[in-house]
């Protein structure tokens, strides 16, 4: 895209930050208009974010209860309830730095949160099936957690939101195909 927004841009097996959800359309499209022959990337859904970070358990975290920061790229200094305290790197990581979930997916627990095609909205009230968003609202949907958060907003279930022309240096985006 020309540059590198990231704050944390020493590395370039950190993940990009600072980018907006519609930074993240803009990337997605020029990326797009070179695809051929294949799925076209695009952002996930909230429920398809979710369902990736667990790949297929059912506790907080894809591995279990708990977290560490041997684990996880967080705030250690606030560990998950019931946790030791951890190391605090005040920065983002190397992807790989971690070991991967059971489907192979890096650090969908820390790092940087994740931006999610979905405006934030209420569950619908009902069991549903790869749940889809609201189609409009404010504020759109993240997920993951962040270098800079607390443990316990790192569980796989944890919703975040903000404005679409927002970016942080904890704020990220991952890809989706179809």
């Amino acid at each position: 895209m020309g540059e590198n927004s990231a704050r944390f841009n020493d590395d370039l097996q950190c993940p990009v930050e600072q980018v907006s959800w519609k930074d993240c359309l803009g990337f997605i499209e020029a990326i797009n208009a070179h695809l051929t022959g294949g799925p076209l990337l695009r952002l996930p859904t909230e429920a398809e974010w979710e369902y990736a970070c667990r790949a297929g358990s059912n506790g907080p975290f894809s591995w279990g209860d708990t977290l560490t920061t041997a684990q996880v790229n967080y705030d250690g200094n606030h560990s998950y309830p019931g946790g030791k305290k951890g190391e605090y790197r005040a920065r983002t990581l190397p992807v790989l730095s971690f070991e991967p979930n059971a489907w192979g997916l890096y650090q969908m627990h820390g790092n940087v949160r994740e931006w999610c095609s979905d405006w934030l909205g209420d569950y619908p009230a009902e069991q549903v099936l790869d749940p889809a968003g609201p189609a409009k609202g404010r504020i759109r949907v993240l997920r993951g957690g962040s270098w800079v958060y607390d443990g316990r907003y790192l569980r796989s279930a944890f919703r975040f939101a903000f404005t679409p022309g927002s970016r942080f240096n904890f704020i990220g985006l991952r890809l989706a195909g179809g």
